[in-house]
Parts: C-alpha cells; structure tokens; sequence
C-alpha cells in the first residue's frame, strides 16, 4: 500500500495526490477522478509556485526572511479544503477535518 494512502484515514480527508516537481500527478487516491486528481496535483503545484514567489518578493521588499510556509499552506473554503506540503495536495472537509494533524501528517509523509 502507498504511504500516501494512509492519509485517506485521517478524518475529513477526501482526496490525497503526490505529484512529481513539474506538477504531473504521480499518484492519487480518494474521492475524485484521475482527470480531477491531475487537476488538483497542477493546482497544488501552480499555488506553491506563485506562493513562493510572492514570499520571495516579500522578502525582498521587506529584507526579512521567514515568509515562506515551512510547513505547507491551507486554502479554506466553505465547505472543503485544500491543504498542500511538498509535493503532497489534501482536499478535505473544512468543518469537521483537523487541519492541524493533517498538515502534521502531511509534512511526515512528505519525508517518505
């Protein structure tokens, strides 16, 4: 079984994918198609791009380090979520999902 599949465990999580640095998704498992996983993966990988850039323009205007999300970054909706670190992207509940211990959890499979 895939590390990332446990993640399906957490409570809330809906959708889980892994995609490579060029943002093509590796793998995917939940409750979405393989064609709305894709899009999810190419999302997740355009947001953290242009949120780094943003956080390098910060930094640069400001001449302070420290604005990139180390520990990933949290889009939050009415009713779902979308919650990335590295190369991993949740979709999740946004009432009832922890999103703590899905970013903790999130950031440990990262590793993997």
């Amino acid at each position: 079984m895939s590390m990332i599949k446990r993640l399906l465990a957490l409570d809330g999580v809906n959708v889980v994918c892994h995609f490579r640095d060029d943002g093509n998704l590796v793998e995917g498992y939940g409750l979405m198609s393989r064609d709305e996983m894709t899009d999810l993966a190419r999302f997740a990988h355009d947001y953290r791009r242009m949120a780094q850039g943003n956080a390098d323009q910060l930094a640069m205007f400001t001449g302070m380090r420290g604005w990139t999300p180390p520990r990933g970054w949290i889009l939050r909706g009415v009713t779902q979520s979308v919650c990335g670190v590295g190369n991993l992207v949740c979709l999740v509940d946004s009432i009832d999902a922890p999103l703590n211990d899905i970013l903790l959890e999130l950031r440990e499979v990262s590793r993997w």
